[in-house]
């Protein structure tokens, strides 16, 4: 069985960064043997709160996106996972419904609420409650309208980070062990 796991990052959260580096070891662990970082550039500045920005901003990465992907020929695997950060998640949900990736399975690392405008299903979330870049009641709906378990951090920014550097130890572990349990759980063997 041939597996695939894709990596979405934020703009300023690259795969390097723990929540994508940490996954991505984990899901290598777990027979994911085509690990695809997606990397994409968007530099125009601050976006939180602008709609236009976040609409340029997501229309360059998802072009950037579909450039790096255009050579996986997606029914060659029978697994494949969406690991995606911040705005990474709403470009890796859009992806799938355009492409019609409707087996796929998607962790949201902070996701945003553009993201359920493409309801991805077979997902987890994971949110702060002091991300400055969402609202999180109304990320906390758009989960449940979308059936999507979503694990909530008390005090984390949009990192799932505070200013306690063993807090986000322990933070980082519960988040990985979850990932882990997810892809566990609907692996496909």
């Amino acid at each position: 069985m041939s597996k695939i796991a894709v990596y979405f990052p934020g703009i300023g959260y690259h795969c390097d960064k723990p929540l994508l580096y940490y996954s991505r070891s984990i899901a290598s662990k777990l027979g994911y043997e085509n690990l695809k970082n997606v990397t994409y550039a968007y530099s125009a500045g601050n976006i939180r709160g602008n709609i236009e920005k976040m609409k340029e901003a997501y229309e360059a990465l998802f072009s950037q996106s579909e450039a790096e992907l255009a050579n996986i020929v997606w029914s060659e695997y029978d697994d494949i996972l969406f690991v995606s950060k911040s705005i990474g998640t709403i470009i890796a949900a859009s992806y799938a419904k355009k492409y019609g990736l409707e087996g796929i399975r998607h962790i949201l690392y902070t996701p945003l609420a553009q993201t359920f405008l493409f309801t991805p299903n077979n997902a987890i979330g994971f949110i702060g409650t002091a991300d400055p870049w969402s609202n999180i009641d109304e990320i906390t709906q758009l989960s449940a309208e979308n059936h999507i378990p979503l694990i909530t951090y008390e005090g984390c920014n949009h990192s799932l980070e505070c200013d306690d550097a063993l807090k986000n130890i322990e933070t980082l572990k519960d988040v990985m062990q979850k990932t882990r349990n997810f892809i566990e759980k609907s692996i496909i063997k």
